[in-house]
């Protein structure tokens, strides 16, 4: 399912506190590099994840190779891969103590079998939408 009320989006785009952006681009043209920028710009507290990258810094933001490499608590996962590595991304962000409260799909990036797998979890799936354009629009 990828249509989502305003009022579950809006709820996660004032709960969460820490995003790790999955796949995100040391490359500022990229759309992943523009949106860690957006939201640590936002407030939030934002963490790269680019295994290309482990340890370095992306856009200003610490950068790790995994999830499972972030020191700290992740309240929301923001998947910049494509829809057929989306599965791998869920299951790595299950497998995180604690888990994340949701994991958001980039614009294009739909996969149903990963959607039900990750809220069968408890955790919410939000997938074909940006928070960098739904954030302005509902806030």
């Amino acid at each position: 399912m990828t249509s989502y009320s305003d009022e579950l989006l809006r709820h996660v785009l004032t709960t969460v506190r820490t995003i790790a952006v999955v796949g995100a681009s040391p490359n500022p043209a990229r759309p992943s590099h523009r949106v860690a920028v957006y939201l640590a710009r936002s407030g939030y507290r934002v963490f790269a994840v680019n295994p290309g990258h482990d340890g370095s810094t992306i856009a200003g933001l610490p950068a790790f190779g995994r999830l499972a490499d972030i020191p700290h608590p992740i309240d929301m996962v923001d998947v910049f891969r494509s829809s057929r590595h989306l599965a791998g991304v869920v299951e790595e962000a299950l497998a995180l103590s604690p888990r994340p409260k949701v994991i958001w799909s980039q614009l294009g990036v739909v996969n149903e079998g990963a959607a039900a797998r990750a809220e069968a979890d408890g955790v919410t799936m939000i997938m074909d939408r940006c928070p960098a354009i739904e954030r302005p629009r509902l806030l």
